[in-house]
Formats: structure tokens, C-alpha cells, sequence
């Protein structure tokens, strides 16, 4: 019996999916392709914004440009005067060529080379110094202006984490900071923790708060932290994510693979997006005292943050086109014209589990179910976009899309490849008319 996990309902999605449009665009595209949806950008940039007002908190948002490398998204974060975290100097001039200012940039990522340093100072990037030698070397630029850092706290919690600065260090550096004197503007201090827990994250907030304050009392201006991303997205419904979970056992996958609950990304959060901010903000560090907003305030310390997923929450999909269905004992296998290079999380050794919808033209509607993986179209056994024998509620035929949902956030080219000298996925994005005609197209540029 195959599991069922389908995506939120999406009116937007749902609106150019009967539109006919993406046919037309598989076929003059001659291959897999995603769609972009900007105005969801643009509505979950404005939700994350007004979290902040709400709290009545200075912050600024910076969208994680390595979560998708669309074009589109820099043009609006440029309209918008949002900024961009970039962690490469590839990234830091694709930003500045869309509009982006060089002030509204963060420059994250480890052991930044010198180029991507002098690029970025010279350009008035905010740099998060991740290592007293890439402060050593900034310091060492002799920029024409002061050049803009955060320190990079080692998160305690997470002691294996290979970033950041410890105590020891952090002391180190900002008597570095003292001794470069005009040379240098130390704004403050940052961190970015893995998973997704609002505890962890008001804690570690809380603390860089408290540094600096101490670090004004060394004449530094340290008026700001950063937190990073990790701001959840809500794919599923929670009761089909949970009776999924508990059910889900390898006689649902192709051969037999077998995943537990820990290898899958967490589909379902009841706190997402900016709801997971405003729970950051209304937390108390430490469980007593003051909540993160009234200390931010009282304080007088902006708040910045680094989302990624959650600025791209239903912003677009990946459609692929059915080549061909072989029947297996049980279930069949479904190939499309695409690769699983092209859906990230099997990078992860994993599951994109909010199941693909069949876009077809048949209208049989006896048809019934017919349970499949999706394969690629590679010659590797284990390329599958979709392990899971998903439930359709008909046999694909050649020529019919399946579209999975929601993949703008990290899925559609963290680690696409030409393998077999296949074109790459198109990006196209999608206007709306206002007027309520049909969806107009252009490619991604």
C-alpha cells in the first residue's frame, strides 16, 4: 500500500497548473524545467519585515543566495533595498550586477579567499569573520574605507561545528579589532546552528547581546547580531506527516531502501517562517527575564537575519517530462527526462517526500491507483528522483508532467549536473496578471 504525502494546497500553483501553460513550456523547452514564482518572495519577505515591526525591533533581512541561484530573486531583493548573503565572490558579483548594493550585502562561508575579501571591502560589504587569520589578512588590506565585520561565534551547543570563533578566540579578536582603530568597524557579532529549534537560537542570540555590550565598553560600535537562518518551511499537513512517519518502512521504497524519521528533512512545522521569528523574538534567553525583543530594544541592537528556504516557501517547482513506465511486481517505475541531480536533498542521501502531481491529459477517471518510483534518465541504478512508490491516480504515459511542489528552497540546482551531457533544468518564471488572464512566461535570466 503506498504512503501519501501531498504537498499544502497552493491556489497560485494550482491556477497555472489547469492553465495549460506548462505543457506548452515542456514542449518548446524540450526538457525538464522550474518555475519561479517571485511574488512569494515578495510575500514572505514581507512577512519576515513585519515580524520584526511587530516586535518592534530594528532588523534587516538578507536573503541566503546560495538556496537558489535564480536571477529573478536578486532583481527583487534589489527593488526591495533587502539584502543578500553571498559566500563567494561568483555570488557577490552576480548580486552587485541585479542592483543589490554593496552595503547591503553579508559576506559568510569559511576561510574566504583574498579576492572575495578585497572585493567586499572595497564594495562595503558586511564581512562575518569566521577565523582570527581571514581577520588578520582583512586587517590587512589597508582599504580605502573601514572595513565593515562581524565576529563569528562558535556555537557552544554544537561544539563539533568546525565555524566560528570560541572564547578564547573571540577575546583575541576583538583586541584586534581595538588595535586597528579606524581601519577596522567591528558591528557586531553572528551565528548560524543547524536544525531548527527556537530555544537554541534566542539563547545563542541572548549571549551575543551581552558581547556587545562588552564590546562598546572596548570603544567598539557592535550594534548588531546576526542568527542566521534555519527558519523552518511547512511542506505537509501535520496529521499526514505523522501518520507518515509512523508507518513508512522499506516496502515502500523501490528495493527495499530503507530511511528512518532522522534522515528526513522535518516536513511538517507547526512554527514556520516568520512565525518561527516572532517565536525567537517573544522567547526569554536563559527561560527567565526579559524576551529577546525587549533586551534587542533595550539594547539598542539591530537584529539581522540570513533566510534562505523560508524566503523561498512555494516559490516554485520542478516539472518534468514522463519517458517512459515499466510495470514491476507490484508497482512500476516511472521514468522522467530528467536526473535526481536536479532534486538536492538525495544529495543528502535522502527523500524529497511531498509527492509530485501527475499533470495528464487523460480523462479516465476509472483508472485507479497505480503505484511507482520515479526514475531518471541516467544510466546510474541509483537514480531516482523518488524512491517512494507513490500513489497516482493513474498510469503516467510518455508525455505527462510530473511537477514536484515547492522545490525553490535549496532542491532545484544546489547540486545539478549535465551528466550525460543532459541540458540543464530552464528557469522560467511566471508573471500573474492582475486582470486574471492567463499566466504570462519568461526564461530566468
Amino acid at each position: 500500500m503506498a504512503l501519501s504525502l501531498p504537498a499544502h494546497p497552493d491556489p497560485l500553483a494550482a491556477r497555472l497548473h489547469a492553465s495549460g501553460l506548462l505543457a506548452e513550456l515542456a514542449h518548446g523547452l524540450g526538457g525538464p524545467f522550474h518555475y519561479l514564482l517571485p511574488e512569494r518572495f515578495d510575500a514572505n519577505l514581507a512577512a519576515f519585515r513585519a515580524a520584526l515591526t511587530d516586535a518592534g525591533v530594528d532588523g534587516l533581512v538578507y536573503y541566503a543566495k546560495k538556496a537558489n541561484k535564480a536571477a529573478v530573486f536578486m532583481d527583487r531583493c534589489a527593488a526591495a533595498d533587502a539584502g543578500v548573503d553571498v559566500a563567494s565572490l561568483g555570488e557577490l558579483r552576480d548580486a552587485l550586477g541585479h542592483g543589490v548594493r554593496g552595503e547591503d550585502l553579508v559576506v559568510t562561508g569559511p576561510a574566504k579567499n583574498d579576492r572575495l575579501l578585497c572585493v567586499a571591502a572595497r564594495q562595503g560589504a558586511l564581512i562575518a569573520v569566521d577565523a582570527l587569520d581571514e581577520l588578520d589578512r582583512l586587517l590587512a588590506l589597508n582599504s580605502e574605507r573601514p572595513v565593515r565585520v562581524l565576529l563569528r561565534r562558535h556555537p557552544p551547543a554544537q561544539p563539533r561545528s568546525r565555524f566560528g570563533l570560541d572564547e578564547a578566540q573571540l577575546h583575541e579578536a576583538l583586541e584586534r579589532c581595538v588595535e586597528a582603530g579606524p581601519t577596522v568597524r567591528m558591528e557586531g557579532f553572528s551565528f548560524h546552528l543547524s536544525g531548527y529549534e527556537i530555544r537554541p537560537r534566542a539563547d545563542l542570540a541572548g549571549e551575543l547581546v551581552e558581547l556587545c555590550l562588552k564590546a562598546r565598553t572596548l570603544g567598539l560600535q557592535a550594534d548588531r547580531i546576526s542568527i542566521g537562518g534555519g527558519f523552518p518551511v511547512d511542506y505537509v499537513p501535520a496529521d499526514d506527516w505523522h501518520a507518515f512517519l509512523a508507518e513508512q518502512g522499506p516496502e515502500h521504497y523501490h528495493a527495499h531502501k530503507a530511511f528512518t524519521a532522522a534522515d528526513f528533512y522535518p516536513y511538517h512545522s507547526p512554527v514556520a517562517g516568520a512565525d518561527a521569528l516572532r517565536s525567537i523574538l517573544a522567547a526569554r534567553p536563559g527561560g527567565t527575564g526579559a524576551t529577546l525583543a525587549e533586551r534587542l530594544r533595550q539594547s539598542g541592537v539591530t537584529l539581522l537575519l540570513e533566510p534562505g528556504r523560508a524566503l523561498l516557501d512555494r516559490a516554485g517547482s520542478s516539472v518534468f517530462r514522463v519517458q517512459g513506465v515499466k510495470d514491476r511486481a507490484g508497482y512500476g517505475i516511472v521514468t522522467v527526462d530528467g536526473t535526481s541531480l536536479s532534486l538536492s536533498e538525495q544529495w543528502f542521501a535522502s527523500e524529497y517526500l511531498p509527492e509530485p502531481l501527475l499533470l495528464t491529459a487523460r480523462t479516465d477517471a476509472s483508472a485507479g491507483p497505480y503505484p511507482a518510483c520515479v526514475g531518471g534518465a541516467s544510466c546510474l541504478d541509483s537514480d531516482l528522483l523518488t524512491w517512494r512508490k507513490i500513489a497516482f491516480p493513474a498510469r503516467p504515459r510518455p508525455g505527462d508532467l510530473l511537477v514536484y511542489p515547492n522545490t525553490a528552497g535549496y532542491q532545484m540546482d544546489s547540486n545539478e549536473s549535465p551528466f550525460h551531457e543532459l541540458p540543464l533544468p530552464s528557469k522560467v518564471v511566471i508573471d500573474h496578471p492582475a486582470d486574471g488572464h492567463r499566466p504570462r512566461w519568461r526564461l530566468d535570466r
